[in-house]
């Protein structure tokens, strides 16, 4: 697939919020409203992750150089991810929404 193609609207499946794909060179991998994700990726933006389930998010982390990251759980499998919180983009995740979520202490 080609790296344009990879960024690419959807609706939340949580929340049906149409949600726009980013304009700051990232990819798009869950709802700004919400915060919830599908787990459909291995690597960002490959879509090739078969599993397909709701990723509820858990967790806020603040890492070093990629700044605050959303931690999801898939409420189908259990894998836990995270995702740089989308910011200075169309549609920038809801800062009331992250700061509900409490501070991530795994790893």
């Amino acid at each position: 697939m080609a790296r344009k193609n990879e960024n690419t609207g959807f609706v939340c499946r949580n929340c049906g919020l149409g949600v726009l794909p980013l304009t700051n060179g990232s990819y798009r991998n869950h709802c700004p409203k919400c915060l919830h994700s599908l787990h459909v990726d291995r690597t960002p933006g490959d879509r090739a992750n078969g599993c397909g389930g709701l990723m509820l998010p858990v967790g806020l982390r603040l890492c070093g150089g990629k700044g605050y990251q959303v931690v999801h759980r898939c409420l189908a499998c259990g894998a836990v991810r995270v995702n740089k919180a989308a910011d200075f983009t169309v549609q920038a995740d809801c800062v009331e929404a992250l700061s509900r979520l409490p501070a991530w202490q795994g790893s």
